[in-house]
């Protein structure tokens, strides 16, 4: 099974809000042993709304499958108790700002002292060489700081972002592929390193095809909402009842769709005869499409289109997606029991492989739920309101 693919794997958490929980919590999923260290009063994440009987909903959802372990890292004992969890874990992810962990005496070479083969994973918002790594950043700091910001919504709109986030996201991800790329290398040659993972290098690598363009032209893309800067039709489209993301561009897809919304004449059109004069012509073109769309309802155009293999789907709300077949049939969702929020349903990790349906082995942990129990299974003396 996929979900155990880590078993044997510690990893100790030092990680907050989303990015770095969000590798931490990728790796619990594949099996490894999450011990996440947090303050006393709990990490920042479990401040953020909407709440459940008290509950951070975002807490929850970034937390499943980890212990927790509750020590004041500004208290000599309890630091010391930290960096022994440190020392004895196969893996250290830290989301501190560059400089806090070795303030505190818990930087990768202090923990390499007494673990010379751990890997230590550091996010940040800027990476640790960065000439702006002093900087905080959070998801939208970092969306605009990219570039991202710039391509996302409409012309004459203002400035919008993407509304999940996206940079926390995909910071996560990159942070838990260098961590499985380091155990994969110290598997072969026992060595131990220290990842640099910053948001900001991972949301231009979210847009690794638009800046390799505009490096060849020095063009900056602009904004064009749904549409696909490098192909036409590609966005969404109004029906009678609502809207259908359309790509059509390919050719013999292109003639498949004037076929089916009865405008063969379109495929004569000097504006349309291929596919940078369909990008050119976009708008026009968009007009031209909609004026037969909004004649029937989206689930007659859905039906049509996907009878002549047209790459299309439904623009769904979220109530629509999870009751779509490709939700339900890959069962990504599942009901977690929390000892205080209750019964809850949560998305479930796609990580898996064919045939099987993870599920998550333990809710995310209360503050300090397992300190007693992680100190003394690590050997670690008890410390401060624990001992």
């Amino acid at each position: 099974m996929l979900g155990d693919s880590l078993s044997g794997v510690r990893v100790v958490d030092f990680t907050q809000v989303a990015a770095g929980p969000v590798c931490t919590h990728t790796l619990a999923d594949l099996g490894a042993d999450v011990i996440k260290v947090e303050a006393p009063q709990g990490e920042l994440g479990r401040a953020l709304a909407p709440f459940v009987e008290g509950q951070s909903l975002a807490f929850l959802a970034l937390n499943g499958n980890k212990r927790s372990v509750a020590l004041d890292l500004k208290d000599p004992p309890q630091r010391e108790a930290a960096l022994q969890l440190a020392a004895g874990a196969d893996v250290v992810v830290e989301s501190f700002r560059p400089g806090v962990m070795q303030r505190l005496g818990l930087g990768y070479e202090d923990v390499r002292q007494r673990n010379p083969d751990v890997i230590y994973c550091s996010v940040s918002a800027y990476g640790q060489q960065s000439a702006w790594r002093h900087k905080p950043g959070v998801d939208g700091v970092l969306q605009a700081a990219s570039g991202l910001m710039s391509v996302t919504g409409l012309p004459d709109a203002p400035p919008c972002k993407v509304q999940v986030p996206i940079v926390d996201m995909v910071t996560g991800y990159m942070a838990a592929i260098g961590v499985l790329g380091a155990l994969a290398r110290r598997a072969r040659d026992g060595a131990g390193q220290w990842l640099d993972i910053g948001m900001f290098a991972s949301a231009v690598a979210l847009q690794e095809s638009s800046f390799a363009s505009f490096f060849a032209d020095g063009v900056a893309p602009e904004r064009i909402g749904s549409a696909a800067p490098y192909a036409a039709p590609n966005e969404a489209v109004r029906c009678a009842d609502g809207w259908i993301m359309l790509a059509a561009y390919h050719p013999s897809r292109w003639e498949a769709l004037c076929e089916v919304l009865a405008c063969r004449e379109l495929l004569s059109d000097p504006r349309f005869l291929d596919l940078p004069g369909r990008i050119a012509h976009r708008k026009e073109l968009v007009a031209l499409l909609e004026e037969r769309m909004t004649l029937r309802p989206r689930s007659e155009w859905l039906q049509r289109f996907e009878a002549v293999d047209i790459i299309c789907a439904p623009i769904n709300d979220y109530a629509e997606a999870v009751a779509s077949p490709a939700f339900t049939g890959a069962d990504l969702a599942e009901m977690v029991r929390h000892p205080v929020a209750g019964d809850l349903t949560l998305p479930r990790t796609p990580l898996r492989a064919v045939g099987e349906v993870p599920r998550t082995r333990r809710p995310a942990p209360l503050v300090g739920e397992h300190t007693r129990e992680v100190l003394l299974e690590a050997g670690v003396p008890l410390v401060g309101p624990h001992k």
